[in-house]
């Protein structure tokens, strides 16, 4: 070989280097995130996941990427969403609601699945055991259909003159069915009438009350949505203007004016989830990781508002309450 063709040689080998070297990196491990809500109400839950993702070691940015699906509050776009994340073939898939681990587990039998749900996950067929989960999901509950019945005892506690109460929900949501079998059937030993009312949207709301008004309803259990969640603003406004007691799963109903809120704290589920993503990102088996229970469960009681409906808080409740607004 003539020394100019070997120099030749030699240079385009070193010119590929660069290249074959890059294409040996490790890609960094996408994480698609389904959510129910929009980003600005679901803030504070994203950056708990965010937290638990940073405990075991996944800092967004740095060694994983995050894609972003927002529901904006209309369940029939998760199973869009959820087929747009297997489409672009992310690492692994973090659902952050019961409409969003069912479409996750209609879209991928490979993909690892991590879901927060308040439904029951063996129930609803998203895993065959809460301790051996079997398959390519597990994740965190909240325990909104265990909780559901205790919200309305708690509830009548605060109304007890209350015999006729509205129990809000919306009819897309997939745990809906369930959790007002155990409200109906809690309504029957506290001797109280449920009428179910349907919202799928902040515009039924106004409907909603006038309904309540109607009844005449003693008080309003609003149950878990996405889209309660994110009109929990609007709620509050119209309990107020309608003399409506009303309780929450969510803390922020009465961190805003609500009345009262019990459930599992809702940022804290999301930071769960984060730590499972990160530990399944660093080589765990999904169908090896035990269903998390909610444990952080809070009652929140609004003196001010209880004050502005004419209520007398029972000491009962005080004692019990984990926080109380003034």
């Amino acid at each position: 070989m003539r020394r100019r063709e070997f120099i030749t040689l030699l240079g385009s080998a070193a010119a590929a280097w660069p290249l074959a070297a890059r294409a040996q990196q490790p890609t960094m491990p996408v994480i698609g995130l389904l959510h129910p809500d929009s980003p600005g109400t679901s803030a504070d839950q994203v950056a708990a996941f965010r937290k638990g993702l940073s405990e075991t070691g996944h800092v967004e940015g740095r060694n994983v990427a995050i894609e972003y699906r927002f529901a904006e509050g209309r369940n029939s776009q998760m199973p869009v969403l959820a087929a747009d994340l297997v489409r672009r073939q992310v690492t692994i898939i973090a659902a952050s609601s019961d409409a969003a681990a069912l479409a996750a587990k209609a879209a991928t039998t490979t993909i690892p699945v991590v879901f927060r749900v308040g439904v029951d996950p063996v129930e609803f067929g998203l895993v065959t055991s809460l301790n051996r989960p079997g398959g390519n999901l597990t994740g965190v509950t909240s325990l909104g259909i265990e909780l559901a019945p205790k919200r309305l005892e708690l509830f009548h506690e605060m109304v007890p003159s209350a015999t006729v109460m509205g129990a809000l929900t919306n009819p897309t949501n997939p745990g809906a069915e369930a959790v007002m079998r155990g409200v109906k059937q809690a309504a029957r030993a506290l001797g109280l009438q449920i009428h179910v009312l349907h919202a799928s949207a902040e515009r039924d709301f106004d409907t909603v009350f006038a309904t309540l008004t109607e009844l005449p309803a003693g008080g309003l259990l609003i149950n878990a949505d996405a889209v309660f969640m994110s009109g929990s603003a609007q709620l509050m406004r119209l309990a107020l203007r309608h003399a409506m007691p009303t309780i929450s799963q969510f803390r922020e109903f009465p961190a805003n004016g609500g009345l009262m809120s019990y459930g599992a704290n809702i940022e804290e589920t999301h930071r769960l989830a984060g730590v499972y993503v990160g530990r399944i990102l660093n080589g765990a088996k999904p169908a090896d990781l035990p269903v998390e229970q909610a444990t952080k469960i809070e009652l929140v009681i609004n003196l001010k508002t209880a004050k502005a409906f004419g209520l007398t808080v029972p000491p009962s409740l005080l004692a019990i309450a984990d926080e109380v607004i003034e």
